[in-house]
């Protein structure tokens, strides 16, 4: 019996030490060597201060900001540690009522436009920084009159910020709400 015992043990010691160690530590150095910055979460750092990631929406509720998608993540919107879907489905009462009363908000605030799905339903994650170029171009109006600036120029600061599907195939082109109200920021300060 000990004669199988020790083999075992020896291989589970050193497949432990490869695979729950070794393995790690090269790939985290070679991620680190790199790719340093998506390494360390592609966070959005301003005047020495982080402000957020790329990878994670935010919520933006001031009229002079682009909004980004509904966050699925619960009580706290946009909450990493609890993301996932709702796991509310299209017969579900609270979803159907949450989802009026963001279509009604939104013809409110632009009512001669149709409304894009992205603004309405959360991601799959509930955290997902982006929203379509429609979805950015709806909120132009809103965002213009609050800061007192030309739709036009909106219209630019969207282009500018367009990101391209993987390989011009794998989705629509977006926007990362984020980097955009940056840039808006930027150029345009007169929220605070």
């Amino acid at each position: 019996m000990l004669q199988h015992l020790r083999p075992a043990l020896v291989l589970l010691t050193l497949f432990t030490i490869l695979t729950g160690v070794a393995y790690p530590m090269a790939i985290t150095g070679v991620a680190q060597a790199l790719f340093p910055h998506q390494a360390n979460g592609s966070l959005v750092v301003l005047d020495g201060k982080t402000i957020g990631s790329e990878l994670i929406g935010q919520s933006f509720a001031s009229p002079g900001y682009f909004h980004g998608r509904p966050s699925a993540t619960g009580p706290e919107p946009y909450n990493a540690s609890s993301s996932s879907g709702s796991n509310l489905g299209p017969t579900s009462k609270a979803l159907l009522e949450r989802v009026k009363a963001d279509v009604d908000r939104l013809r409110i605030e632009n009512p001669h436009r149709v409304i894009p799905v992205d603004l309405v339903t959360a991601s799959g994650s509930g955290l997902d920084p982006h929203v379509s170029i429609a979805a950015a171009e709806f909120q132009i109006p809103r965002i213009a009159r609050a800061r007192s600036v030309d739709a036009e120029l909106l219209r630019t600061l969207i282009e500018k910020h367009r990101e391209v599907p993987v390989l011009g195939l794998l989705g629509e082109p977006v926007v990362n709400v984020l980097a955009l109200n940056l840039a808006l920021d930027t150029l345009f300060p007169t929220i605070h």
